[in-house]
């Protein structure tokens, strides 16, 4: 069996791995939040429907990219181990984020500024697709296996985390200095202050060690020597990256990208309602849902990892339109609108997301032998949260800008999360109890 961290140890992991990526996320998704603002700071002026259109699209390339960040950096960490290289990941992030709030729009360099906008996307996307599988592999292989589903979940809430603090700090920025002021400059000040997030980030992940297992396995000289050719060659682990993308994954991404960042662009884009209420309507129902993620992960300890995944996506596919609908009426007084209603509704949203997010990366680690594991789970989740997942804002918004349909927007996302359920329900295994995660894996074979 697997050599296990001691209480103490494995709290700093958690705290050390879950602080990096939340800022990861944080630096990530200050972007999407501000994407109607940004498609008029950096592109020419014309439609403000176009406008946003290019945002998005720009948002989307971050996302598009992350599946060779996966390739790249999940390569790295199997050769060369966890915590160097998302150490790497996390200055490239930081470091992109903090140029952006430094970067003149389109009125004082012309073309230049989309250009360098979309490439600082693109290393933000290349940072990401090697963070989340490094701090998930670190954390899980560090707690024992019949908690992994628990101590993974603190990874999973991350993601809502950051997007909750990059609300935080743009709704203080703007009502600090008023919408105008916030409009013409003061948006860049959250790009900016990413900088002194990433130097406090920095100071503790440089005084973790590398995982037990991994250095486990460097001792014994079983380091893969071609990570990606283990995993994508190898037919059996080929055919699990398949599953995990199309059983797992794909639909994970769009039942969170839709109860989330859709959500927020519908309500504020297609419904018109004004920015700061969507934005305090979010911040708060992801905060109520976020402690989900836990309870969902330690759930799947004891009753698995594939019901949860499968119901949370089942109950999207079922009922997200008719919450939708419930968003268009709470937003039919635009003056007033049912701020309410529309907070159970995103609410609603995001306990599917947990119950699909919760688990996953539990699973995913336990999918795959230790000595490959950075790069195979890596790939899949990238490929279905930021392909899958990520286009959902810009496919979705397209969509109702070219059908007139408000609700058609759902036609993409609820596609591909009922293949999902499909694929997951018949095929997925059943990954609680297995022996990848507890043992290396010249023990496994």
């Amino acid at each position: 069996m697997a050599e296990t961290a001691d209480p103490k140890t494995l709290r700093k992991v958690i705290v050390a791995s879950s602080v990096g990526t939340l800022i990861e996320w944080y630096d990530f998704y200050i972007f999407g939040a501000l994407a109607a603002l940004i498609g008029s700071q950096f592109f020419a002026e014309g439609d403000s429907i176009v406008g946003f259109l290019k945002a998005l699209a720009t948002f989307a390339v971050g996302f598009v990219v992350r599946p060779f960040g996966a390739l790249v950096f999940g390569r790295l960490g199997d050769l060369v181990g966890r915590k160097y290289t998302f150490l790497i990941t996390l200055v490239l992030m930081g470091g992109s984020t903090f140029v952006i709030g430094l970067l003149p729009g389109y009125a004082q360099i012309g073309v230049a500024a989309p250009i360098i906008l979309v490439t600082l996307r693109m290393i933000q996307g290349l940072a990401l697709g090697g963070e989340y599988g490094g701090a998930a592999t670190y954390v899980a292989e560090h707690c024992p296996p019949e908690r992994r589903g628990y101590y993974t979940s603190f990874i999973q809430t991350t993601a809502t985390l950051g997007l909750v603090l990059s609300l935080i700090v743009l709704l203080l920025v703007e009502r600090s200095v008023g919408t105008e002021a916030f409009n013409a400059w003061w948006w860049r000040l959250p790009f900016l202050l990413s900088a002194a997030l990433l130097v406090v980030s920095l100071f503790i992940r440089l005084s973790m060690k590398e995982s037990p297992l991994f250095a486990k396995l460097k001792e014994k000289g079983e380091v893969s020597k071609n990570p990606l050719r283990e995993s994508f060659v190898n037919p059996e682990n080929r055919r699990l990256v398949l599953l995990a993308l199309f059983g797992a994954t794909a639909g994970q991404g769009v039942v969170w990208y839709t109860g989330q960042f859709y959500a927020m662009s519908f309500m504020e884009k297609t419904l018109g309602l004004p920015r700061d209420g969507v934005w305090t309507v979010m911040m708060v129902s992801l905060l109520l849902a976020t402690p989900l993620f836990v309870v969902f992960g330690h759930l799947s300890d004891r009753i698995g990892r594939k019901k949860l995944m499968m119901l949370g996506c089942g109950l999207a596919v079922l009922l997200d339109v008719p919450l939708f609908m419930g968003l268009q009426a709470a937003g039919v007084d635009k003056v007033d609108p049912n701020w309410l209603m529309a907070g159970g509704i995103v609410f609603l949203q995001v306990v599917f997301v947990t119950m699909v997010y919760g688990p996953i990366a539990a699973f995913l680690v336990e999918l795959f032998p230790t000595r490959i594991r950075y790069t195979s789970m890596s790939l899949p989740y990238h490929i279905g949260n930021g392909v899958f997942g990520g286009l959902v804002p810009l496919i979705s918004t397209a969509v109702v800008a070219n059908t007139g349909n408000q609700l058609s927007g759902l036609i993409y996302p609820l596609a591909v999360a009922a293949i999902t359920v499909v694929i997951g329900t018949m095929l997925l295994p059943e990954t609680v109890g297995t022996r990848h995660g507890d043992e290396l894996h010249a023990s496994e074979t």
